[in-house]
């Protein structure tokens, strides 16, 4: 199937052209001529699919022939993140070019009062965050009674996010008679209630299975403990040949430390979280795609959904405690058939985050060995050089990481009856010599 033949317009089949896209991806050729329809769709995507375009396209086709009256917006997509928000503005640059469409960007962390002004113009295209949404709704600067799309992105992380009360707010305060879209990778039971509340007899279309991983993603764990986690991210850096790389952390307050500590020893890394100023977030970014960074500390938060050509590299300094994140952070690299690889660091006492993972991928994590020995718990050996055959002695690591046994795996606190554990062959010289 073509993009000619979903029954988009000569302006923007020129700009997908100038792109180098010839053919849609599944979600776009499912999706599209639904929005075309002016149904209501709810789309179940994982990032990475091209669901951006399978909304922004339509879109331009449906508000290409009308015109926005002042602080009246025709359209209204919401986004969970600032980054995310922008990504979606660029699409509509790239596909929209040769249309005489509107667009403004509300997010926090930028210009309020330029934001107003374009408002005060009129926009076609709406793209906001749920805060500034309602900060300028309150402050009498906007009306929402003309919105004839509404576009719900990204909703089980604004589940998570905490939301979703805005959402309610929001579209409590839009005309009922509107198009709506909703996009998620997820379908959580609280986000089946939103579809029911806010769509009317939506068509649902699907791609993949909810947090599946992509065959292009080669997927590595490596056991170690808290002490050694940086050491060992470290030495693993320095094995791969990194090009670019996301380094996912579970907390905030754990990344510029990280950050700092790789560019003590060397790497070129810089942090990106949410309680980052907008300018620093967004001149960090804009580094990193034109290749000025190599590596990105950072959050969910911060980096869902952003799609980095060719990113070569993803690392989860921690296991994700949700597998669904996990199958996002690594859904950064591996992207439009390119190759990418994927690292996990993972403790003893993070092994249920691990066997959740795996329950949820419906495969194990291959365990790689920093000591090039035999690996004890699962095969293959993974090795760091590009051959994956050094020689023995080219194998510069100082301790083998062993994976705990699945078998053995109780709470730390927990009594197992064995009583107390002797010193073995190590038998202090203070005992029983005579």
């Amino acid at each position: 199937m073509s993009f000619k033949e979903l029954g988009l317009s000569e302006n923007i089949l020129k700009a997908i052209n100038e792109c180098g896209y010839t053919e849609p991806t599944p979600i776009q050729a499912q999706a599209i001529p639904h929005v075309l329809m002016t149904r209501d769709l709810v789309g179940l995507a994982q990032t990475g699919t091209g669901k951006t375009a399978g909304f922004t396209l339509p879109m331009i086709e449906i508000l290409a022939g009308g015109r926005a009256k002042a602080r009246m917006p025709r359209s209204l997509i919401l986004e969970p993140t600032r980054e995310l928000a922008a990504q979606v503005a660029e699409n509509f640059d790239t596909y929209g070019k040769y249309t005489n469409l509107s667009k403004a960007l509300l997010t926090g962390g930028t210009s309020l009062d330029e934001q107003i002004k374009k408002l005060d113009r009129g926009v076609d295209v709406l793209i906001a965050t749920p805060g500034r949404l309602l900060d300028l709704f309150d402050r009498g600067r906007i009306l929402l009674n003309d919105i004839k799309i509404l576009v719900i992105d990204e909703a089980d992380r604004m589940l998570d996010m905490g939301f979703i009360p805005d959402i309610e707010k929001i579209v409590s305060r839009l005309p009922p008679m509107r198009q709506t879209l909703l996009f998620s990778a997820t379908m959580p039971p609280e986000i089946k209630v939103l579809t029911k509340k806010f769509l009317s007899n939506p068509r649902e279309v699907s791609v993949a299975p909810p947090a599946s991983t992509a065959d292009t993603v080669e997927q590595f764990m490596v056991w170690t403990d808290h002490r050694k986690k940086y050491d060992v991210l470290g030495d693993i850096i320095r094995k791969e040949k990194v090009q670019n790389a996301f380094i996912f952390c579970n907390r905030k307050k754990d990344i510029a430390g990280l950050a700092s500590w790789l560019n003590k020893k060397g790497f070129d890394a810089h942090p990106l979280h949410g309680d980052m100023v907008q300018s620093a977030r967004t001149r960090t970014l804009e580094e990193f795609k034109e290749g000025k960074i190599t590596l990105l500390v950072c959050s969910d938060v911060a980096a869902r959904g952003l799609d980095i050509k060719g990113l070569s590299h993803v690392f989860n300094f921690d296991v994700p405690m949700n597998p669904d994140d996990y199958v996002h952070r690594i859904g950064r690299t591996g992207r439009a058939g390119m190759a990418g690889r994927a690292w996990m660091l993972a403790t003893k006492d993070e092994t249920k985050y691990v066997d959740a993972i795996e329950k949820r991928i419906k495969k194990p994590v291959p365990v790689a060995t920093l000591a090039g020995e035999k690996e004890r718990e699962r095969e293959p050996k993974l090795k760091f050089q590009e051959d994956r055959k050094p020689p023995r002695h080219e194998q510069k690591f100082e301790k083998k990481i062993d994976a705990p046994q699945r078998s053995e795996r109780k709470p730390d606190r927990e009594d197992d009856g064995e009583g107390v554990v002797g010193f073995g062959s190590e038998m202090p010289s203070f005992f029983g010599k005579k």
